[in-house]
């Protein structure tokens, strides 16, 4: 798979979610929310910022345990499957360009401005002036596009703190009164209709598969950029209120510009148009940045042709699919009304958040072992089941016609997933997994289909860095057994001595002997559920693993519970301190939250062994050793007699045993 390099850091992930949110819901709707709640449009923007906070901590948990590119598009797909992945993944694509665009007609609006006789023409080809800018330098490398995104949105905020603090110096109390002129109830249709002033918050889980240290950085960015935002809009709407008589500020498109004006004259008009044209741009860039990912990730799937996903060899930026992304903003400049289908675009989004609340629920419930999220959203599920509700309350708000065009649309990415995507597409989803544990059944499934267990551990490899150690190759290469109806110790130890019997050249009974007396001398049985037996033979550097699981359970001593899950060691003498590592590492998982759930659960062999190489441990380095088998590893040179060292020279440790 073509992979993206991960260029951005958490001042990226900051100014990216600020600079998406950041536009017309400021620049744009204040005057449009007056005339709809009057002074109170203030906490409009409050409740709206707080309706958005279940689609943030859902996409936050998302990102950070799947930090792939594509965002809403891989969720909802992981998680429901590919048909809901493919029209989700189309309208997001075609959503996050409809903002964009109207993003930088926004650019060409406010330049009439400084030029105020031009005609409709020209600002549509100054929006795709800037439309070719922002697809040339994202081409050119995430990292130059970050940089010039960081830059701006900095400007923005320098200026929009001098609009408050200039503002605040001159406001008029009357201003404010009467504070909710329509009722408490205004406040909620205000919320409503600014709500999409935090669209763009969520936009950089896009890009998750390059952002360094996606776990940390991904929730805290936007955090910080959530905050940051709440806070301006909050300030500028107060002072834009203060100083801006009501009948002048009721429905006017320009109301900062307006302030600005009032307060410094043509010099404030001008910093805040400035001001707004910083603010526009960081949404284009930031939108060219987004939706060129979700074809990427689609492509790689199988829902797109396979040239989307094509990596740029010099910038290592997707150009193909940024290329598309951007010819497809200046069809839509030039040729459509972008507004008419701005409020498309808004139920799309809506549609989505709602999805990537449901995503979280499925994930959750599907007990995936490899789900493994590093930020988990708090109060789960209330927070997803508030979001939900109050994402189908605000699609009731928007009307009859933008709810048919995104029927319509929807109906179009079916159609292309019927028509295209479904015959290149066999993968489950956790939805199935959700189904599986409610109705006690298990769904038979074609070898050929990529497990979403497996790809989610590769994801959290990636993102958590891991590196194979010893433990790792005794668990890919042990023996699992399955054991459905209870069995004694003893046959246990029967069976057990029977699979290492051929592998080692030594007589059945003599290994049940020796079971037996190890168990005799002190149980194997180290934490309540969790046996691990280790015998020792005869030989050099011989030491394997035999994973077994016991549904019924099995009595290794009496007054203790019966182990579900054992684990039993077989090797030669000089193993032991490799022993000892592995006993301490088994057991460290075992403790692990809801371990037993899981391997009790478990539905096969692969996910077992899963359970352990992704359980929570220390990792050690090993190296290859002279001394031992072909393929064998050992863990610290000091412990090896002959060893390799990292220039691939032959080198005599100064111990006295390999692995």
């Amino acid at each position: 798979m073509s992979k993206l390099k991960k260029e951005f850091k958490l001042i990226d992930v900051f100014a990216i979610s600020t600079g998406a949110m950041i536009s017309s819901g400021l620049f744009v709707l204040p005057g449009m929310a007056y005339s709809v709640a009057g002074p109170a449009m203030i906490l409009a923007y409050l409740v709206a910022g707080l309706m958005y906070i279940p689609a943030m901590l859902s996409y936050a948990e998302l990102s950070t345990a799947m930090p792939r590119s594509g965002g809403s598009y891989f969720f909802v797909d992981r998680s429901m499957g590919p048909i809901p992945g493919t029209i989700g993944g189309m309208s997001e694509w075609l959503s996050l360009i409809l903002k964009s665009s109207f993003a930088l007609i926004g650019i060409g609006a406010f330049a009439t401005i400084f030029f105020p006789g031009m005609a409709e023409i020209h600002i549509k080809l100054i929006a795709t002036a800037f439309c070719v800018f922002f697809v040339i330098l994202n081409i050119h490398g995430v990292k130059e596009a970050g940089k010039l995104q960081v830059a701006l949105v900095i400007g923005l905020i320098v200026i929009l703190v001098l609009y408050v603090v200039e503002g605040f110096s001159k406001l008029d109390p009357m201003n404010f009164s009467p504070f909710m002129p329509q009722g408490k109830l205004s406040i909620l249709s205000a919320a409503g209709l600014v709500y999409i002033s935090f669209a763009g918050l969520t936009k950089v889980v896009n890009m998750g598969e390059e952002i360094k240290n996606p776990g940390r950085n991904i929730p805290l960015g936007m955090a910080l950029a959530f905050i940051t935002v709440i806070i301006i809009y909050v300030l500028v709407t107060i002072v834009t209120v203060g100083i801006v008589p009501g009948s002048e500020l009721s429905g006017n498109l320009a109301p900062l510009a307006l302030g600005g004006k009032k307060m410094m004259g043509t010099f404030g008009e001008i910093l805040i148009t400035v001001a707004a044209l910083f603010a526009f741009a960081t949404t284009a860039n930031a939108g060219i940045m987004a939706a060129s990912r979700t074809p990427v990730s689609m492509s790689r799937d199988g829902h797109l042709p396979t040239f989307l996903h094509k990596i740029h060899p010099k910038y290592h930026t997707p150009r193909n699919a940024i290329l598309l992304t951007g010819t497809i903003m200046i069809a839509f400049i030039l040729l459509l009304d972008i507004r008419t289908f701005v409020k498309t675009a808004s139920v799309v989004m809506l549609i989505l958040l709602t999805m990537i609340c449901i995503a979280v629920i499925v994930m959750r419930e599907s007990k995936l072992y490899n789900y493994k999220p590093i930020f988990r959203s708090p109060f789960y599920p209330y927070v997803q089941i508030i979001g939900i509700l109050a994402y189908s309350y605000l699609l009731l708000t928007i009307g009859v016609k933008p709810l048919v065009m995104t029927a319509i649309l929807l109906f179009a990415g079916f159609i292309w997933y019927w028509i295209y995507a479904r015959i290149r597409i066999n993968r489950e989803s956790a939805l199935v997994h959700v189904i599986e544990r409610f109705m006690d059944t298990k769904y038979d499934r074609d070898l050929a289909q990529e497990k979403l267990a497996t790809e989610l551990k590769e994801i959290v490899k990636e993102r958590d860095e891991v590196v194979e150690d010893l433990l790792d190759r005794l668990v890919t290469n042990a023996t699992a057994i399955e054991l459905e109806d209870g069995i004694t110790r003893d046959e246990f130890f029967k069976l057990v001595s029977e699979q290492f019997a051929d592998r080692y050249q030594i007589e059945a009974r003599e290994l049940f002997e020796h079971l037996q007396k190890r168990e005799a001398e002190s149980t194997s049985e180290i934490l309540p559920g969790l046996a691990i037996p280790h015998i020792i033979i005869d030989g050099k550097c011989e030491f394997s693993l035999l994973m077994a699981r016991s549904k019924e359970g099995i009595d290794f001593s009496p007054g203790m519970k019966p182990a579900h899950a054992i684990f039993v060691f077989i090797g030669t003498k000089e193993m032991r301190s490799l022993y000892l590592r592995s006993l301490v590492a088994i057991t460290e998982i075992a403790q692990q939250k809801d371990f037993e759930e899981f391997w009790r659960n478990a539905r096969d062999e692969e996910e077992l062994r899963n359970i352990i190489l992704m359980g929570e441990r220390k990792r050690v380095h090993m190296i290859n050793c002279l001394h031992c088998p072909e393929d064998a590893l050992f863990e610290e040179k000091k412990y090896c007699p002959i060893y390799y060292d990292e220039e691939g020279k032959v080198n005599r440790g100064k111990g006295e045993t390999g692995s």
